[in-house]
Formats: structure tokens, C-alpha cells, sequence
């Protein structure tokens, strides 16, 4: 009579299936260590442009009017079309309205509607800063608003100041922030209070 139990021959494991255990569980355990490695730590995630402040300038996109940026730094030095880098700024885009907003590419006509201009701070400057926009050229009637923006973009992005100007007529200047920075370019203070760069311009030439 057959005993009942466990046939030794029965328990035994396939060794095939015991190869693909393990192979599953290296390759799960391979894949966890890869994970570990490409996820970004907290410092790796941080930005770190050439560039330690931007300001950014725009207005309604295919409008044919011409808006300036102004912006004084501590030292007194004045960024603005006429001078495209002062001390540890730089206007790195000058918009001229649609002027020349059109290009031909492979005989097509292709038109780039965005009106935008961009300001970096690309070092600090213990000190008030001044941020003024011009309209320079007036080629309608209507009022047009106009976004500013400063970011503070290192080590991480935050922004510092956002608002809408609207100007309404050739030469109208408006101060749209005034903002001081430690030596460590740590915000201490925005605000808003009128200062004429575009005759402090004038003077120097």
C-alpha cells in the first residue's frame, strides 16, 4: 500500500523555473539602483543659468508699436537699446515693434509676432534697482498694456515682481519696479516709486 507524503522527487523545483526567479529578481533589483541613480537630488534640480536676474518686457503680440526697457543698476550704469550692456547687465533682446518681425526663409515669408524684450542680471550688485519702460514709438492711438516681470532665477526661480503698465502715447516713461538687493542678492525690498532714466540717458551722451 502506498504511504501518504511528500514525494521528494514532487517538491522539487524546477531548475529552470529557479534560474528565471533569480533573473527577475537581479533585474528588479538592477533597475531599483538605476532609479536611485538618474532621480535628480534637491541641488541637482536647482537652475543655474548665466544669468542671476531677467527681466522680461512684452506687450500684445503684432503690435506695431515700440516699447523700450530702461533699467539703472547701483552703480548708476543705464541698460537700453542705445547701450546694450552696462556693468553686470545685458539687453539681450531689443523689440522694435513688427519692425523687422518678417524673414524669408527658403523664399517662404515667415513672421515672428511675439514683442518681447529681455534684460539679464548676470552678477550681483549690492544696491536699488530701477526698471522704467518707454514707448518710443507710437504708430496707433490706443493704450497698450504692457507685462513686466523680474525673476530671481538663482539658485531656483521666484518671481520677485509681475504687474501690467499701460502707456498711451509716444514718450510716455513709466517706472514699473524699483527693487534692493544685499550683497548676496537676497530681496530686500520692491516697491514702486517714479524716476526718469530716459533724461538721465540724454545727459550722458
Amino acid at each position: 500500500m502506498r504511504k501518504f507524503g511528500f514525494n521528494k522527487e514532487e517538491t522539487t523545483l524546477d531548475p529552470f523555473t529557479d534560474l528565471l526567479f533569480n533573473g527577475l529578481l537581479g533585474f528588479a533589483f538592477m533597475f531599483a539602483i538605476a532609479f536611485m541613480l538618474i532621480k535628480p537630488t534637491p541641488e541637482e534640480a536647482k537652475i543655474d543659468p548665466d544669468a542671476e536676474f531677467i527681466i522680461t518686457v512684452s506687450w500684445p503680440d503684432e503690435h506695431p508699436d515700440d516699447i523700450d526697457t530702461y533699467v539703472e543698476d547701483p552703480q548708476g550704469n543705464i541698460v537700453w537699446y542705445h547701450i546694450r550692456e552696462a556693468g553686470l547687465m545685458h539687453l539681450d533682446r531689443d523689440d522694435r515693434g513688427n519692425f523687422k518681425d518678417t524673414i524669408m526663409m527658403d523664399g517662404e515669408k515667415i513672421n515672428n509676432p511675439l514683442n518681447q524684450e529681455t534684460i539679464t542680471l548676470r552678477g550681483i550688485v549690492k544696491g536699488e534697482y530701477v526698471v522704467n519702460v518707454y514707448h518710443y514709438l507710437a504708430n496707433t492711438v490706443d493704450e497698450i498694456p504692457v507685462k513686466v516681470k523680474v525673476e530671481k532665477v538663482n539658485p531656483t526661480v521666484q518671481v520677485i515682481f509681475y504687474d501690467t503698465l499701460f502707456v498711451n502715447g509716444k514718450g510716455t516713461e513709466l517706472t514699473a519696479a524699483r527693487f534692493i538687493l544685499d550683497k548676496d542678492g537676497k530681496v530686500l525690498s520692491v516697491y514702486k516709486k517714479p524716476k526718469k532714466l530716459t533724461v538721465l540717458t540724454r545727459q550722458r551722451k
